[in-house]
């Protein structure tokens, strides 16, 4: 019967600048997540509480090109009108790439396979105040060539203790499959592709891969940190401005 609301599945997918918002999960002591504001925007514009559950959290001051979260709502109007609704009442740091019914069973982060994270490194001498919150600046030359052996011995199933922030009561085993060094101009990408990162995961392997284009760790003492388990055994945790969660597959 026309007109008749039923609850559907939906998968929305958002690109936000993370500068300003404490990351991407709801938190008891702010406001400013991108979820909640999502959260609120979606509520207001169904007109009901609705919750919406993302691919996965991005830290504070990360962003994302394409970030996938699902929900569920009751509506009668196509993904398009309210496409066209939550672009206009969305901030300018945050934009809705696309919406469309999913699947009943589908979920944002448990039907997940792969993400792929860029961070993003400003390698000329040459300043760039454009990409200045979105890049980390490094003008001291650095040696690629053992950046990716490094990132060689990184790539495979490995326990990644080392370079997660937190201990884990789960398993830290991941599968990285690949890690690419792509050459823009003044821009050198990192990108990193796997089946899941643990919290702070990515950014600690990239500092780890600029101590070794530093030469303050060689690509030969990849094994014996992925074998140690131990944080204090990698490197520092690259700024946040840099990340990106660019691509989710599923």
């Amino acid at each position: 019967m026309s007109g008749v609301k039923k609850m559907q599945n939906y998968k929305l997918t958002l690109c936000y600048d993370g500068t300003k918002y404490r990351g991407w999960q709801r938190q008891g002591n702010t406001p400013n997540t991108i979820q909640e504001k999502m959260e609120y925007l979606l509520s207001r514009v169904l007109g009901r509480e609705t919750e919406i559950a993302a691919s996965g959290r991005t830290d504070a001051g990360v962003h994302a090109r394409r970030q996938v979260c699902s929900f569920r709502a009751e509506m009668d109007a196509e993904p398009e009108e309210l496409l066209r609704k939550l672009r206009e009442v969305l901030p300018e740091d945050i934009g809705a790439v696309s919406l469309e019914r999913a699947e009943p069973r589908f979920h944002a982060r448990l039907s997940c396979r792969e993400k792929t994270y860029v961070y993003r490194l400003w390698t000329s001498t040459e300043p760039n105040v454009f990409l200045r919150r979105y890049t980390l600046s490094c003008p001291a030359p650095l040696d690629e060539a053992a950046m990716k052996a490094a990132a060689e011995a990184l790539v495979g199933r490995h326990d990644f203790s080392a370079f997660c922030a937190r201990s884990m009561k789960k398993s830290a085993v991941r599968s990285i499959r690949s890690i690419e060094f792509q050459k823009e101009g003044g821009e050198l990408r990192l990108v990193f592709t796997g089946d899941g990162f643990l919290y702070n995961m990515v950014r600690i392997l990239a500092g780890t891969l600029l101590e070794v284009g530093a030469g303050r760790l060689s690509p030969g003492e990849m094994p014996g940190i992925l074998a140690s388990k131990d944080r204090a055994a990698a490197g520092p945790c690259a700024p946040a401005k840099g990340l990106f969660l660019w691509e989710v597959s599923y």
